[in-house]
Order: C-alpha cells, then sequence, then structure tokens
C-alpha cells in the first residue's frame, strides 16, 4: 500500500483529504485520525512538502510523527519550478531529518520518475505465496448519507472511515482490506453519487468518477438502500451501473432498525424493491442496521456466493442439455413462416456468465425468448446475485 503525507494532501491509493494540525473542527479531526491509521498500514509514505513555502511548522510536527511511525518516507518538495538547477532552498528540507528530498514540479510533471524510484526502492518483497484471486473486492455503492462508511467501519471493527450526517464527507473511494473466517476482502467506500443536477464542484464530479472506477474493479457490488426512504430514483441509476458493469448484486436494505414492522412487513418490501428495479430480481436482499451490526455477519457468506456465481463456468454438454429440455418445453418462436432455429449454446466467458448461442437467424431470436432461456439457466444453475449476457449468432458467422 503506498500512502502520501502532506500538509496539502493524503493519499491513500486515492485522495482522502488534508491534514491540518491543532484544529477543532469534525471533518479536520476525523481526517488527522485517518491519516494516523494510513500511516499504520503503509508500506511507504510519501511527504509532500512546498518548497515555495518552505519548512513550516505543520511540516516539523508531520515528520516527528513519521519519525515514530518507523516506516520508509520519500521527502518530496512540490512547486520545484527551477527543477534542475541547483538551489539553496531545498536545503532547508534536510532538518526534518527524513533523508534526501527529492524536487518535483507537478503541473510540469518534472521529476516524477525520480520520485517513483525512491519509493519502488522501499516497497517490501512480494509474498510469492499470496494468492490475490482468493481475495473478493466489494464495492460498496449508494447515494450519500446511506450508512456506507457505517458499514465498512462496523465490518472492521474500527472507525476506518469518516462518518458524519454532513452528505458527501466521503469524496473518493477508499481501500479496506479485511479477513475473518469466511475469506479475504477488499472493501471498497465509494462517495454517493448524487443527482447531476446538484453535481456542481468538480470534486463531486471527480467522487462520482471514482465511484464508477470502484463498480468496474469490483467483483460484487453492495447496494446500499435506505430503508427509511425505500428506492428512490437516484438508486435505481446507481443500481443500474452496477448491473450494466456485469457484477455481482447484493441489495443491502440499511436502518431496519428504524422501521416499524408486522408480519408482512419484509415481504411487501421486497415486493417493492424487485417492482422498483425489476432488472435486478435476480440480485438477493438482506436486512442490515449497519449502526447497530445488526444481520451484518451475513453479509460474508452471501458475498462468496455471489462472486462464485458470477465467476461460475458450465461446460458446454450441461448448457446444451439444458437447452434441448428447454426448447423442448417452450418451442422456439415463428415470424412469417420462419421458425427460429437453436443449434447449440456454449460459455464466452465469465464476470459476469456470458453465453453465446448459435441460431439460423438472429431477427428471429426474440427478446422474449432470449429472455425464458435466461430464466432457465437461473433455473438449472442457480446464478444468483449475477446478471447473464447473452450474445446471438448465426451458425457460421465469424467471431467479432
Amino acid at each position: 500500500m503506498l500512502n502520501v503525507i502532506g500538509e496539502e494532501e493524503i493519499l491513500q491509493l486515492l485522495i482522502l483529504d488534508g491534514i491540518e494540525i491543532g484544529s477543532e473542527d469534525f471533518i479536520t479531526e476525523e481526517i488527522a485520525n485517518q491519516a494516523n491509521i494510513a500511516i499504520n498500514l503503509a508500506d511507504v509514505i510519501i511527504f509532500l512538502t512546498d518548497m515555495k513555502q518552505g519548512v513550516t511548522q505543520v511540516d516539523k510536527e508531520i515528520a516527528l510523527i513519521l519519525k515514530r511511525a518507523n516506516k520508509p518516507v520519500v521527502l518530496v518538495c512540490n512547486k520545484a519550478d527551477n527543477y534542475g538547477k541547483t538551489s539553496d532552498d531545498i536545503y532547508e528540507f534536510y532538518n526534518l531529518g527524513l533523508g534526501e528530498p527529492h524536487p518535483l514540479s507537478a503541473t510540469n510533471a518534472i521529476g516524477i520518475g525520480d520520485v517513483l524510484d525512491a519509493v519502488y526502492e522501499n516497497f517490501p518483497e512480494e509474498d510469492e505465496n499470496e494468492n490475490n484471486d482468493e481475495i473478493i473486492k466489494v464495492a460498496i455503492i449508494g447515494k450519500p448519507n446511506v450508512g456506507k462508511s457505517s458499514l465498512v467501519n462496523k465490518i472492521l471493527g474500527e472507525e476506518r472511515v469518516i462518518v458524519s450526517n454532513i452528505a458527501g464527507t466521503t469524496r473518493d473511494a477508499i481501500d479496506s482490506s479485511f479477513e475473518n473466517e469466511f475469506g479475504k476482502y477488499v472493501f471498497i467506500d465509494t462517495a454517493g453519487i448524487r443527482r447531476k443536477s446538484k453535481v456542481e464542484e468538480r470534486i463531486e464530479k471527480f467522487s462520482v468518477m471514482r465511484t464508477l472506477l470502484a463498480i468496474e474493479r469490483a467483483d460484487v457490488c453492495l447496494m446500499m438502500i435506505d430503508a427509511t426512504e425505500g428506492v428512490t430514483d437516484q438508486d435505481a441509476k446507481i443500481a443500474g451501473e452496477a448491473h450494466e458493469a456485469g457484477k455481482g448484486v447484493i441489495l443491502v436494505i440499511n436502518k431496519w432498525d428504524a422501521v416499524e414492522k408486522d408480519t408482512y412487513t419484509i415481504e411487501q418490501f421486497k415486493k417493492d424493491v424487485y417492482n422498483k428495479l425489476s432488472y435486478l430480481t435476480y440480485a438477493p436482499i438482506l436486512f442490515i442496521s449497519a449502526k447497530t451490526g445488526q444481520r451484518v455477519n451475513k453479509l460474508y457468506e452471501t458475498i462468496n456466493n455471489v462472486a462464485s456465481q458470477n465467476a461460475l463456468r458450465v461446460t458446454t454438454g450441461m448448457l446444451n442439455q439444458v437447452l434441448n429440455e428447454a426448447i423442448a418445453i417452450v418451442q422456439p418462436p415463428t415470424d412469417k413462416g420462419k421458425r427460429l432455429k437453436i443449434y447449440y449454446m456454449t460459455q464466452a466467458t465469465t464476470k459476469p456468465p456470458t453465453f453465446v448461442v448459435f441460431v439460423n437467424n438472429k431477427e428471429l431470436f426474440h427478446f422474449s425468448y432470449e429472455r425464458y432461456l435466461i430464466n432457465q439457466l437461473r433455473k438449472e444453475f442457480g446464478l444468483v446475485g449475477t446478471p447473464i449476457r447473452m450474445i446471438v449468432r448465426e451458425k457460421g458467422e465469424k467471431e467479432e
């Protein structure tokens, strides 16, 4: 893990925020706490300073913190506009006691290579026994203030993510590694996606982009919905991003402890959710409270199951057995005297499971029959929590 610590900003793989020593502001205080956690988790720390401003009191205080942490530190002096020319200004930074300062001009992209070389020299040796395929990447997505960060903190058992009733506190996607008896995970807490009309600041736009990138690199997405509000149009848009990306999806109904219940509450809520998210009827629903921890432990087995279903591969023989049975039950459609003939089916890829169907005429393969075949595949193989893609080709047609 690479963390960058500086008076201007802290980066934990992605940007978190800045440090301000001695402030009583809630967010600033929480950012300082996150910086300490990031320092403890980091393999290498980049300490970013300002060449034009010189060594400040805050720089000195951060340097003391970093020396006590006993971690490799690469000291970087940004805004070195006269990069390459000898300058007495840089010698002042030796007084921080963190080794050789590296001049950098981020604006002009000069000196970055030298900084990266210094970082690389401090990387720990790779563990050849570690299998990254065993790690499930889980993106926690949803609109702002739905409880995403609270869920991460409950899972980790520590305040890894800033939690506040101020919507939009999380500006970036934050990775947190976690391991328990169920497996190894990386939980990615994402900034909530707001309506476009409310995305005015550049940083908000950046947050939306980072959220979409987090969805793209995840294996499973936990789509969090506020139980007190139900499914909103914004929820539908965010969930649609995960569906279109072909990710495994679990619908997590948070704040369930705040809902008045009777015998039919859960089933009625499920019905309402699937009515509004009709394209996600394959996704399992879990009712939790990130605040109290209610049913949070139920997440792991569901995550494992959805991840395995999203990566499921079925043999061609088994596929065509199911296909033949499906055709025998419901005959392929006809149009103007022409009948659709389905020759065979094979699986092209996983994540999501994608199947190629070879037919005599693609135009005869109606959406309704495609949906029927997908339902038969789910009935036979499960495929819970994952979308299914189906590609139709005419016999003899070359693959693109």
